[in-house]
């Protein structure tokens, strides 16, 4: 049966997805969204429990099939998905799913090799980005500064493919300091910065378990956490340009530090 009224209380989870503020207000932090057909199948492949799926009548066939009997499938037409969600939505499928509270870093940590520390990321679709990347190659898991934004943001799961859902996340809740916590487990730090005396990251031997830790656009890393790193590299580039997107910074040196030791 199709959905007509935007009002349906069966549609409450998907209210309001361009207001993340009304929603927090609404829901709390307890669900968050996967939206597009590659996003919603890494949902179902990941922990997370999905709650409901809504579809416009013309993506049923291929979701009910994706989906078999493990979530309920809703079906809008276009109009009443746009009422309800607060702009036009043209992906023509949206999950709703229930958040699984973070493990600790230290059990992240115990079970990685490759892990990329973030630092006062605030912007979702670079978040994505690199979580995309870490997917690609063969990062274990994304440990987060406690400034960093929500890693389940609508966009930053959009962009990065739902890839985010199957990725390792953890937050500190010490900042720099936790970085000890990679330390006594092992680790190398890498801190890495576009200054001029940082070590090339070509020509540094990689360990056999290193961490990357990338800061922010415009401030990058803080003193204090590229003084706790190991050491310090750069992508090696043009002296033309000043600097990289972290998302392609990240792209880069993921691909990088895959050679062997």
């Amino acid at each position: 049966m199709i959905i007509t009224d935007p009002d349906d209380d069966r549609l409450a989870d998907f209210l309001e997805l361009a207001d993340p503020a009304a929603r927090r207000r609404r829901e709390g932090d307890d669900l968050f969204v996967a939206e597009g057909f590659i996003a919603v199948a890494k949902l179902l492949e990941s922990a997370h429990p999905v709650r409901s799926i809504l579809v416009t009548p013309k993506h049923r066939q291929r979701v009910v099939a994706l989906v078999g009997d493990s979530a309920e499938v809703l079906v809008a037409d276009e109009g009443v998905v746009a009422r309800t969600v607060g702009f036009r939505f043209h992906r023509g499928v949206i999950a709703s799913a229930q958040r699984l509270a973070l493990p600790s870093v230290a059990e992240v940590v115990a079970r990685s090799r490759r892990v990329a520390v973030l630092e006062g990321l605030n912007d979702p679709e670079n978040l994505g980005l690199i979580a995309r990347s870490a997917r690609a190659f063969g990062i274990d898991a994304l440990l987060l500064d406690p400034t960093c934004i929500d890693p389940y943001y609508r966009r930053t799961v959009r962009v990065s493919m739902g890839e985010v859902l199957l990725v390792d996340v953890a937050r500190f809740s010490h900042w720099p300091a936790g970085l000890n916590v990679l330390h006594d487990s092992g680790f190398e730090t890498w801190a890495l910065t576009p200054a001029a005396g940082a070590l090339s990251i070509w020509e540094v031997e990689v360990p056999d378990r290193l961490a990357l830790i990338l800061g922010a656009e415009g401030p990058g890393l803080a003193a204090e956490s590229r003084q706790r790193a190991s050491r310090e590299v750069r992508i090696p580039i043009s002296p033309d340009v000043d600097s990289l997107n972290v998302g392609h910074a990240a792209a880069i040196a993921f691909a990088i530090t895959q050679r062997l030791t």
